[in-house]
């Protein structure tokens, strides 16, 4: 079970979504990943250098077939970041739940 710890890194709407699409993945291409979170070349190429300098993610460009592919892969520390998060948010949800405060009267 992940150590519920908030995370300003993944808390950013497009790299939490971007994280999120990683993990059941073995990396992704770039323009896969743009047309799900809707983002520009430009736009998406900054929340990755911002995941990457964290290690994160890793970005790797590789040629197949003549192509040039960009390639990114959610590291362990990346995956540990969002799990994370995740349990955080869900903490949170759980102290701030109509429910919850009810049954504490």
């Amino acid at each position: 079970m992940p150590r519920p710890l908030f995370d300003p890194v993944v808390h950013q709407p497009h790299r939490l979504r971007i994280c999120a699409l990683l993990v059941p993945a073995r990396g992704l291409p770039f323009a896969r990943i743009r047309e799900e979170v809707g983002l520009s070349d430009s736009a998406l190429s900054k929340h990755l250098s911002a995941l990457e300098a964290e290690d994160y993610v890793t970005v790797a460009r590789e040629v197949a077939a003549g192509r040039r592919l960009t390639r990114v892969t959610l590291t362990p520390r990346g995956r540990e970041a969002l799990c994370g998060h995740v349990s955080e948010l869900q903490r949170l949800a759980r102290i701030a739940s109509p429910r919850a405060s009810s049954s504490m009267r």
